[in-house]
């Protein structure tokens, strides 16, 4: 293990905590935390401020790669800046026992829910369910609001021994909340490899890992039947939402569910639409900020 680390870090909207997160820890190696704004209170059911601020922070062995992975991060954040301006990395040299010693924030979603990094602390509570989560390489880790909303539809949503199929899994994140909420069997889809490896890593770090059902891919696929499906979620663009919405409402049982986000608010009416000739009745929408999150339901 080095003796030294180098710690990387900046500020910005909470909306981009995931890309930052996946940019840090594709170039870092010690870790990546994600510190969230306070003066909200969880056990009242209140939830950060839209598109409050959060500082993310990377952990980088001092060594020959170094400088390569710094610049990376560098280039990496300028590219960022441009759909929103993000101030320069912020540097610090720690020592491997103040490495060792660091603490991990986690995040608590709708009632009972706790995503929580590996070496976080919290206020724990005797129903809590606790997602152990590292992102890997993949988006989802429970900031952005996107994520948050489809855990607070699926806390909702998932029934005892359902059948859910998470489109687009990333992390894995929605894979292991449906798994913790009480899911009988979880399929998981994505077009990244990358993505498919932290899902398998994820669920591993939840003893979970005999449960693992992630496959490259997208819809159509034989290995989902049609109408086999209770829940289905993704939290996915408007774009690809509404391409699919033929092939994600087919995936669904009678009475099933689909649970979307990942859509700009402003595109909300044309994903509606193309559920709605799809066969699915929109039964639900929340809005936070500039994202939309959506639940329809399959009745025919």
């Amino acid at each position: 293990m080095p003796s030294q680390w180098l710690e990387l870090s900046t500020e910005a909207p909470g909306e981009y905590a995931e890309p930052l997160t996946h940019l840090f820890a594709r170039y870092g190696e010690g870790g990546v935390v994600v510190e969230e704004a306070g003066g909200f209170n969880p056990d009242e059911g209140e939830t950060p401020p839209v598109n409050a601020p959060v500082i993310v922070r990377a952990y980088l062995p001092i060594d020959a790669t170094t400088d390569d992975r710094r610049s990376k991060i560098d280039l990496g954040l300028r590219l960022i800046s441009y759909l929103h301006p993000i101030p320069p990395l912020k540097e610090r040299i720690l020592e491997d026992r103040e490495w060792e010693l660091q603490e991990f924030e986690s995040v608590r979603v709708g009632k009972r829910m706790v995503i929580a990094p590996e070496g976080s602390n919290w206020d724990r509570k005797s129903d809590d369910i606790v997602i152990k989560l590292d992102p890997g390489l993949a988006f989802g880790t429970g900031h952005h609001p996107t994520t948050r909303m489809c855990m607070l539809y699926l806390e909702k949503t998932i029934s005892p021994g359902c059948k859910v199929l998470d489109l687009g899994c990333g992390s894995g994140i929605l894979t292991l909340a449906a798994f913790k909420l009480g899911a009988g069997s979880v399929t998981g889809l994505d077009i990244e490899a990358d993505a498919i490896k932290a899902s398998h890593d994820n669920l591993g770090k939840n003893d979970l890992e005999h449960e693992a059902d992630f496959h490259l891919g997208s819809l159509p696929n034989s290995i989902i039947p049609a109408g086999s499906i209770d829940v289905t979620v993704a939290n996915i663009s408007a774009n690809i939402l509404i391409v699919l919405a033929p092939h994600i409402v087919a995936t669904l049982a009678h009475d099933g569910v689909f649970v979307g986000s990942g859509l700009l608010a402003e595109r909300k009416d044309e994903v509606e639409t193309a559920f709605t000739e799809a066969g699915a009745e929109f039964t639900d929408l929340t809005i936070s900020g500039d994202w939309a999150a959506f639940s329809a339901v399959m009745r025919s």
